[in-house]
């Protein structure tokens, strides 16, 4: 297979063509490794002194705590030098803010307890929890189809 890389100073995001003449399993197979190639994301977090890289199904809270945003993953938490909103940019489907300081998998969720107030507790597979707040309250709800 030859290969070739061409730039465009027009061109929005990178994108792939494929010119074959035939459609066949080799064929499907490239343009699924290179969608998957493009479409993941790294996170990188530190603990302690160490940079650890997840993949965005490894985490499952992302919180803004004491001037720090810190990431859960399923055991551990981590700090991130990132801010809420770059990871909302990154993230994309799959999460949702539930709070001012707060972004969840939703993929890791595991039940939604009502309180008083109007509120709604959220509890999470690894047993973190957190209120969604009445403002994204409608969303959520949306989401879920209630």
């Amino acid at each position: 297979m030859k290969v070739e890389i061409k730039v465009l100073t027009e061109a929005q995001e990178p994108y792939a063509v494929i010119y074959t003449n035939e459609v066949s399993t080799y064929i499907r197979q490239t343009a699924d490794m290179i969608k998957r190639a493009a479409g993941s994301k790294m996170i990188t977090v530190t603990d302690n002194e160490r940079i650890i890289v997840l993949r965005p199904e490894e985490l499952y809270m992302i919180r803004a705590e004491n001037e720090k945003t810190v990431v859960y993953a399923k055991t551990k938490r981590y700090i991130s030098g990132k801010r809420l909103y770059e990871f909302e940019a990154l993230l994309g489907s799959g999460f949702m803010r539930i709070s001012k300081s707060t972004i969840v998998n939703l993929h890791q969720l595991d039940c939604l307890e009502p309180t008083l107030g109007g509120l709604m507790l959220l509890i999470l597979k690894n047993g973190c929890k957190d209120y969604i707040s009445r403002k994204y309250l409608p969303a959520f709800k949306k989401y879920l189809g209630l």
